[in-house]
């Protein structure tokens, strides 16, 4: 029997060849700071993408300029930059791979000049205080991610993912920790979530492809949002037809994170038996036995791989090796030195 981690899987009309995910990575590389792909993105996905992984994974895009982690990010905010990524998705897809992009928001975590905006005007720790938006503000936000993901959809991207995790914007917004506010957008869980359900429908009415949702699936804080919370809001995302989550975790506030292998697959194998929802793993998982166990017992569908793709984007075939399995070369200028 072939491992699973090399076998195919579907979502709707877009069919992965292997269930190895380049997980979004921030590369903050845009030197002209304009969010355009530069020669450095074309090259780091696409070499991926000749490693064999199934679903390459552009870095958090963000949708609006305020709306950077940094300077240095891609953007998605004008139509100046289908051109870079439409350009990226044909060399990713060369190889045999789909392509996903990540859109984004940095919210209170953001470090570019001028305003930077939050559900409450709290800042993450001694970075600059946020403005709270207001509900002209959200209204401008939600049509941001609504034009990224059309934009998305002429670059030529199979997937996209909605960035909800990791205290940047969305997330503020879903946890109570970060959100004080008092209006629609903000109180109980269902108030706290809107901003979510309504991203996700604007982005529905323009693209009709796979969605993903990557959720911080742990807070680490008590008051935070509980393990009960994310099943509430992993069943809200199946209802509104989110075809898989992406469990990580952390970001919301400085918190001390545990780290060890496989430190984030329990959120997602809860999530993915309680909900019945496609969910994908992420975080140190480092080895192909590691990855096949997680997909054998049920845990998760997908397993996205980050900083082992940093340091060898032919992951995948080291994965291969673990497993006793051949994978075939990209081509035959790669055969010879395959195995």
């Amino acid at each position: 029997m072939n491992p699973m981690l090399f076998s195919p899987l579907t979502f709707g009309d877009v069919a992965l060849k292997n269930r190895i995910v380049m997980s979004p990575m921030c590369m903050y590389s845009c030197d002209t700071k304009d969010g355009k792909i530069r020669p450095f993105h074309i090259t780091h996905y696409e070499s991926r993408a000749i490693g064999q992984v199934g679903l390459v994974m552009l870095e958090a895009t963000a949708v609006q300029p305020e709306g950077r982690i940094s300077d240095f990010d891609l953007g998605i905010w004008q139509d100046g930059h289908i051109e870079g990524l439409k350009k990226t998705v044909e060399r990713i897809k060369v190889h045999g791979a789909k392509a996903a992009i990540q859109l984004a928001h940095a919210g209170r975590k953001a470090t570019v000049d001028g305003p930077i905006f939050a559900p409450s005007a709290v800042p993450f720790d001694n970075m600059k205080t946020p403005v709270a938006m207001s509900e002209a503000d959200i209204t401008k936000t939600i049509k941001a991610f609504a034009l990224g993901a059309q934009r998305a959809k002429e670059a030529g991207f199979d997937i996209i993912e909605i960035h909800a995790a990791h205290g940047y914007l969305i997330n503020e917004f879903l946890s109570p920790l970060t959100n004080l506010r008092t209006d629609a957008y903000g109180g109980n869980l269902q108030g706290r979530y809107r901003i979510l359900h309504e991203i996700i429908e604007a982005v529905q009415a323009v693209f009709n492809g796979p969605l993903f949702v990557r959720l911080s699936t742990d807070e680490y804080a008590k008051e935070g949002n509980t393990l009960d919370d994310f099943i509430q809001m992993a069943t809200w995302l199946k209802e509104q037809g989110i075809t898989l989550i992406d469990c990580s975790s952390g970001g919301v506030i400085p918190a001390h994170i545990p780290t060890y292998p496989g430190y984030q697959v329990r959120r997602a194998e809860a999530i993915r038996n309680q909900v019945n929802i496609p969910t994908g793993a992420v975080g140190l998982i480092t080895t192909g036995i590691q990855a096949e166990e997680i997909l054998q017992n049920e845990r998760a569908d997908l397993i996205f791989i980050a900083r082992g793709l940093l340091r060898n984007p032919y992951w995948p075939v080291t994965a291969a090796d673990d497993l006793n399995y051949r994978i075939e070369a990209p081509n035959d200028s790669y055969q010879r030195g395959w195995y």
